[in-house]
């Protein structure tokens, strides 16, 4: 008879597990973010991490699966008829982002909501793209979106939100910046040389997509992708938008790169009220969305300003892009400054960490009428290893349960019965469930699920009317030393006796001398 063949355990691509330290970083972070968006008024809703494939925007059924960027199946649970006369509909996919999902949920509830609606969501979305270092098919984000509102006000309020959030988090002033801009700004550009119009569109993608890599790339790279091409250090080309010379420099004069191998310096928001926004608005010249947008930054320049937000925080910068596909209005992103290094010893910048913008017509695609909206997402996965890594977060191993030992195996509820107490009293607390023969390998257990300490209750101290407890924090000896309990009772290190009445109050009251009550 074949044996059997053993199944391989694997993790797919792209994809993570999670331990507690980690996952307890992440509850930390998230109720941070939470605090911050609640004091600016935001309040939480959920969806469901499914949709409609055509409700998530660009992402719509092709001839046989609809699987460009996002993880798409076909629903066959209605009937033929259903999906005959609902095609499109039978598709289904998990949520390539948080904001969609907003647009279909504002959409189906528009009558009973407070407009100007507010609201925040966190959860997992799901990017069917390839998997590298750093990037995955699965990661965290958290949301806040105001729908309904078409002032300023709103995405000014974004930018402070985002900067208070960032400093809520322990990065200070100096280590982070948020950068903003106006995709109409960019039209006016598009339109200043020449390459407005619907007949242009895929052009216009192509140099956004250049000026979106002024950052990573720096300004020779994205001359050279606004015309012919270029070659990467692998030695792939990637096509180029085929500018011709005046063009380019009209860009290159826009974003403020005054040589080939000059760089970028972002401006604050009131500088580039007085600076750069007359230069842009001369460049525009007769462009009505160039100059719109000149007036919306404008006017977010002074509400951030009135509010105490300085260069030190908020700043305008011309290679802001973002979301091809749906921001009509202000853009903008957070970016961390801080530079620290990789395993290997190499500097590295942790860049942007989170952003969002305008999106006028993704709720509109619902409705049939205009629903202005604006939006920040944090991408909570990025932040939190940037984070990490810099000893702001998870650098405290999380402390785990008061573990109650089986002495004596046939007094089993004795000991549960301490374990009830301690969670009576709001004590995390767990009786060792594994062999109790070898006591150190209880003692082991603990130390290994790093409880602060452990109770022990033998034959003798059960005559007495008491308990010893042991204090594994100050760890007068290691436990993987003590291999039986003749040893043990020779030694007792680091613990004390107390009635068994006392257990409660002994233990929280070791606890307290810790730091962990």
């Amino acid at each position: 008879m074949a044996k059997p063949q053993k199944l391989k355990a694997r993790l797919p691509r792209g994809f993570a597990d999670r331990g507690p330290a980690e996952i307890a970083a992440t509850r930390e972070m998230v109720e941070t973010i939470r605090k911050v968006y609640e004091l600016y008024g935001f309040e939480p809703v959920e969806t469901p991490m499914i949709e409609y494939t055509d409700a998530l925007g660009k992402f719509l059924p092709d001839q046989d699966r609809p699987n460009e960027g996002v993880f798409s199946f076909q629903d066959d649970t209605g009937t033929s008829a259903i999906a005959d006369v609902q095609k499109d509909e039978q598709w289904l996919s998990l949520r390539y982002d948080l904001t969609a999902p907003l647009a279909r949920y504002v959409a189906e509830n528009f009558q009973h909501l407070a407009l100007p609606y507010r609201s925040y969501r966190y959860g997992w979305v799901f990017r069917n793209e390839k998997p590298g270092p750093g990037r995955f098919r699965q990661f965290m984000q958290f949301d806040a979106d105001t729908v309904g509102a078409a002032s300023m006000a709103a995405d000014a309020e974004m930018c402070m939100m985002a900067a208070d959030t960032m400093e809520a988090l322990g990065i200070p002033r100096g280590q982070y910046v948020v950068k903003v801009n106006n995709r109409k700004v960019l039209d006016g550009v598009m339109e200043a040389i020449g390459i407005g119009g619907e007949e242009n569109a895929g052009k216009r993608l192509t140099v956004l997509r250049a000026i979106d890599k002024l950052d990573r790339l720096g300004p020779q790279a994205v001359k050279q992708l606004l015309g012919e091409g270029r070659k990467d250090e692998s030695g792939d080309f990637t096509k180029g938008a085929n500018l011709d010379a005046k063009q380019i420099e009209t860009i290159i004069s826009y974003l403020g790169v005054k040589s080939a191998i000059g760089s970028t310096k972002p401006l604050a928001l009131q500088a580039a009220s007085k600076v750069r926004i007359a230069e842009w608005a001369e460049l525009f010249g007769k462009s009505e969305s160039g100059q719109q947008g000149v007036s919306e930054l404008r006017e977010i320049a002074d509400l951030v300003g009135a509010s105490g937000y300085g260069e030190d925080r908020i700043v305008c910068d011309s290679s802001v892009v973002r979301g091809l596909e749906y921001y009509t209005g202000p853009v903008y992103e957070v970016e961390l400054l801080i530079e620290t290094k990789d395993e290997k010893g190499r500097p590295v910048r942790f860049g942007s960490v989170g952003g969002g913008g305008r999106y006028d017509g993704l709720v509109s695609r619902f409705m049939g009428q205009p629903v202005p909206a604006t939006g920040f997402s944090i991408g909570v996965s990025r932040l939190q290893a940037a984070l990490t890594l810099i000893g702001k977060l998870g650098a405290k191993k999380e402390t785990g349960p008061v573990v109650v030992t089986v002495f004596d195996k046939d007094r089993i509820a004795d000991y549960q019965k301490m374990v009830a107490a301690l969670r009576e009293a709001n004590i995390r607390a767990e009786l060792y469930l594994g062999n109790p023969k070898n006591f150190g390998n209880q003692l082991k257990y603990a130390d290994r699920r790093n409880a602060p300490c452990v109770v022990i209750q033998g034959g003798d101290e059960k005559a007495k009317g008491e308990v010893q407890i042991k204090d594994l924090i100050e760890g007068a000896k290691a436990a993987a030393a003590i291999a039986s309990n003749e040893e043990w009772r020779e030694t007792r290190p680091a613990q004390f006796a107390c009635k068994e009445s006392e257990l409660v109050e002994k233990v929280r009251e070791l606890l307290a001398r810790h730091g962990l009550d």
